[in-house]
């Protein structure tokens, strides 16, 4: 039962970084065209940088999933593995500022041009935000239908 609530939590992760995708993308396109920001400079593209947080490999934790190494010969393999922290938190995502410089147009009417006639705007596409949305929502389905097998799956098991 360990293995299926992991699963669970695993896959709630995943939806936590896909919305943080798609709220990233969703203040990139709302802030296109901002030229200044609290401090004066424009807006940075932000991005979501997702990562596991397994300090094993996947050989070793195959190995250690599969085993059937036991304490007691009377007890089942792998039943009672407690959750450790790594796999509390298996996927960490944290929203960073893209460091591409600022795209320049030349429009020396607008009130935020430089004393040259240029302003400057985030080095955002519109394009490249909408295929990341998208990724992001097929994630969050994926996640989603990987919860929803799990449950079936752990219901299934109970009916046999």
């Amino acid at each position: 039962m360990e293995n299926i609530f992991s699963t669970l939590n695993i896959a709630g992760q995943g939806m936590t970084i896909q919305r943080k995708r798609l709220t990233a993308v969703a203040n990139n396109i709302a802030n296109v065209n901002t030229t200044a920001g609290i401090d004066g400079s424009p807006y940075q593209r932000e991005l979501v940088l997702s990562r596991n947080n397994q300090k094993k490999n996947f050989t070793s934790e195959l190995d250690s999933q599969i085993s059937l190494a036991r304490t007691n010969m009377n007890h089942s393999p792998n039943s009672h593995i407690p959750l450790t922290d790594l796999e509390k938190n298996a996927v960490l995502g944290e929203i960073v500022k893209d460091g591409r410089p600022p795209r320049t147009v030349y429009d020396p009417g607008h009130p935020d041009a430089d004393a040259e006639g240029y302003v400057h705007y985030p080095d955002i596409n519109i394009v490249t935000e909408m295929v990341d949305m998208i990724t992001a929502q097929r994630g969050f389905e994926a996640n989603t239908q990987m919860i929803n097998t799990a449950k079936n799956l752990a219901r299934y098991t109970l009916e046999i």
